[in-house]
């Protein structure tokens, strides 16, 4: 699996961005995005059960990552016509703020080694990348648990200052500083 310090992996995949059929489905790539942190997490499969609970919870926070200069997005292994056929007819999902990454080929998640061995899925894994392309948080849970998305948005507000931050650091508290 990569890890903080490797390079996000290059990539191109079908995304779904909306429930409209006629503007559903966008190309998105490591350019889309140019000059904004990343927050990419994976789950293993649509139409399950705590999969939506991690997506609609990250839909709400949505704002406060792009306040940050932060710009979210999901995925699993599902095409991106599954992906549309989910957020059509589920409920928390309609409205999501941000693409659904479709890695059908499995080259992204291999290439990022959470791809899982036993289920042939996406792992639960959550990455925070750099504007420069460098990974600087990764977060992977097992397939039955669900991550917590404040504290996602906790480590990125911590990475941002540059500083060195203590156990539970929290923005407005102080860094540390070096004697």
């Amino acid at each position: 699996m990569l890890s903080v310090g490797d390079t996000f992996p290059q990539f191109k995949v079908k995304a779904t961005v909306s429930t409209d059929l006629n503007n559903a489905f966008v190309d998105i790539d490591n350019a889309t995005y140019a000059g904004k942190w990343l927050v990419v997490f994976f789950y293993p499969k649509d139409f399950t059960f705590v999969c939506p609970t991690e997506i609609a919870a990250f839909g709400a926070m949505n704002t406060q990552f792009a306040d940050r200069n932060a710009q979210v997005l999901t995925g699993s292994t599902d095409s991106e016509f599954v992906h549309h056929a989910w957020r059509t007819h589920h409920k928390d999902l309609k409205n999501l703020p941000f693409p659904m990454l479709a890695d059908v080929k499995r080259e992204l998640t291999s290439a990022l080694g959470i791809l899982d061995k036993a289920e042939g899925v996406a792992q639960r894994a959550t990455f925070i990348v750099s504007p420069e392309g460098i990974i600087r948080f990764v977060y992977v849970t097992d397939l039955n648990v669900g991550r917590s998305p404040e504290e996602v948005l906790r480590v990125l507000d911590a990475l941002q200052t540059g500083a060195l931050c203590p156990c539970n650091w929290a923005p407005g508290e102080d860094t540390l500083k070096v004697a």
